[in-house]
C-alpha cells in the first residue's frame, strides 16, 4: 500500500487562520501609511498655494483678490481642482487673507477615503510674518 501525500485539512485551516491574523494585523498599519502620505500630497498642495499668494504679494498691495478684477498684476492663485486633488479640498478663506495675513486650510473631502483621518483639516497660518502649520505633530 503506497502512503499518501498532502495536507490535512487542519492543516490547512492553521495556514488560514495565521494568514488572517497577519493581514488583520499588518491592513490597518499598510491603511495609514496610505493616508500619510495622502497628507503628505495636501501639504504639497498647500505649499504651491503658499507659493502663489507670495508670488501674489509680491505684486499687489495684499494677500487677498481684488474686488475689481483687473487691480494689479498677475493672476490670482487658484486651488487645485478634485481631480488633481481628490481627497482634499484646498481654500484660503476670503476673510482671513488681509494685507499681511492669510490662512489656507486643506479640508478632507467627504466621501473620500481620506474622510476618516485622524488629522482632520490642514491649516497653514501666516500670521507675525512667519507661516506656521497648526497640525504639525500629525504628520
Amino acid at each position: 500500500m503506497k502512503k499518501q501525500r498532502g495536507f490535512t485539512l487542519i492543516e490547512l485551516m492553521i495556514t488560514v487562520a495565521v494568514i488572517a491574523i497577519l493581514a488583520a494585523i499588518a491592513l490597518p498599519s499598510y491603511n495609514e501609511y496610505v493616508r500619510k502620505g495622502r497628507r503628505s500630497e495636501a501639504a504639497r498642495f498647500v505649499g504651491e498655494m503658499q507659493l502663489g499668494l507670495e508670488r501674489w504679494r509680491a505684486e499687489n498691495p495684499s494677500y487677498a483678490p481684488c474686488a475689481p478684477a483687473p487691480c494689479g498684476s498677475g493672476v490670482y492663485p487658484a486651488a487645485p481642482s478634485a481631480a488633481a486633488s481628490p481627497f482634499y479640498q484646498l481654500d484660503v478663506p476670503a476673510a482671513t487673507a488681509t494685507a499681511t495675513n492669510y490662512v489656507i486650510t486643506a479640508t478632507p473631502r467627504t466621501g473620500s477615503a481620506q474622510a476618516g483621518d485622524r488629522c482632520g483639516v490642514l491649516t497653514l497660518t501666516k500670521a507675525a510674518g512667519k507661516p506656521s502649520w497648526a497640525t504639525a505633530s500629525c504628520n
